[in-house]
């Protein structure tokens, strides 16, 4: 163990940036990565203001932080896909490579997984972390830190557009433009959608979605969303609907989006159950999925990001320092609806 300056959430509300001791051994397989930018995200934000997400309870003081990117310093023993120098970003869950779900290819939804900064597991907003270097992937040197800090969120994207088997040309809706709503537009479009509608009740957030080619704004306060898909599909209906809101109103017009024999993926988890319409949803044949993370997309992320597929550089609304943690995470409290996606930058 290393005693390591971090940020640590010490319990629900309070947040300290302190010294806490931390494992820095290097073992075999792993690597040690100096940490350059990590990206606020909204599950560690909940955290800070509700001290729990589901059965995950902040019980005892945590490191948070899991969208990260920086430089690979050590490497230990029988690593060799990576080295000393080597620009990287990091997946942060860690399954167990021996489970059913692992070995099934699914080790998304392994129970056993392990993930940065979900109780009592810590992040990775301090200086140094350690890794396996399995889940650890070279950067292109055209891929900045900031952009590399972005591949995890990006990756939820990509898992529900392979989810939704999109065919080229397909008409895509999302509902919700939030951070994990925009990168589902993105990774739709990227994914062979010929347009993407994205609903949302905040003028700002479809402003700035709406800068990209082949997104399409709508906003909830001033048309319905159902009107908005049949006048763009001739009452047809969508090909493939994303719900990324988690908001229960979603599901009340949710059967009224897709087109008969649609797709539908749900992307955003509501906090409570929600009413679902089997009969409406059996009489059109619409095929559901669901999204938990991501497994097996990291790769094609950055590959996108590298080639210019998808630049999400106009996505980061403001970078504070290490120092400033603490400051970062309650303007992400705030919710300012300017702000997209927040970074920290140790280097």
């Amino acid at each position: 163990m290393s005693n390591v300056r971090a940020l640590v959430l010490e319990r629900q509300h309070e947040l300290t940036l302190r010294d806490i001791d931390l494992p820095m051994d290097v073992s075999p397989g792993h690597v040690k990565i100096k940490i350059d930018t990590v990206g606020v995200c909204g599950s560690d934000v909940h955290y800070y203001t509700h001290g729990k997400i589901g059965p995950f309870v902040v019980n005892e003081p945590m490191v948070l932080g899991h969208e990260a990117a920086g430089t690979i310093v050590e490497l230990g023993e029988g690593v060799t896909n990576l080295s000393v120098g080597d620009r990287v970003c990091m997946e942060p869950g860690i399954p167990d490579p021996n489970s059913r779900a692992s070995r099934l290819g699914l080790y998304n939804v392994d129970p056993a997984v392990t993930f940065w900064a979900t109780p009592p597991i810590h992040g990775c907003l301090t200086p140094h972390v350690v890794h396996p270097a399995n889940y650890t992937f070279k950067l292109p040197d055209n891929v900045s830190f900031a952009e590399g800090a972005m591949v995890e969120p990006f990756a939820v994207g990509l898992q529900a557009a392979s989810k939704a088997k999109i065919e080229p040309g397909d008409f895509g809706v999302v509902i919700g433009a939030g951070p994990i709503g925009i990168m589902v537009a993105l990774a739709a479009i990227a994914g062979g959608c010929s347009r993407v509608m994205i609903a949302d009740f905040m003028a700002e957030k479809l402003e700035i979605a709406g800068q990209y080619p082949g997104i399409i704004p709508v906003n909830i306060k001033e048309q319905s969303l159902v009107d908005a898909v049949n006048a763009h599909s001739d009452n047809w209906g969508a090909d493939v609907v994303f719900e990324a809101s988690g908001s229960p109103k979603a599901y009340e017009n949710l059967m009224d989006l897709p087109r008969p024999g649609g797709r539908c993926v749900l992307v955003g988890m509501p906090v409570d159950p929600v009413p679902f319409d089997v009969s409406a949803a059996a009489v059109r044949e619409i095929t559901f999925a669901t999204v938990f993370r991501y497994a097996h997309v990291y790769d094609r992320a950055i590959a996108m990001f590298a080639s210019g597929k998808v630049d999400l550089k106009p996505l980061i609304s403001h970078t504070f320092e290490f120092e400033q943690s603490i400051e970062a995470f309650d303007r992400a409290v705030e919710a300012r609806p300017t702000d997209v996606k927040l970074q920290i930058k140790l280097e």
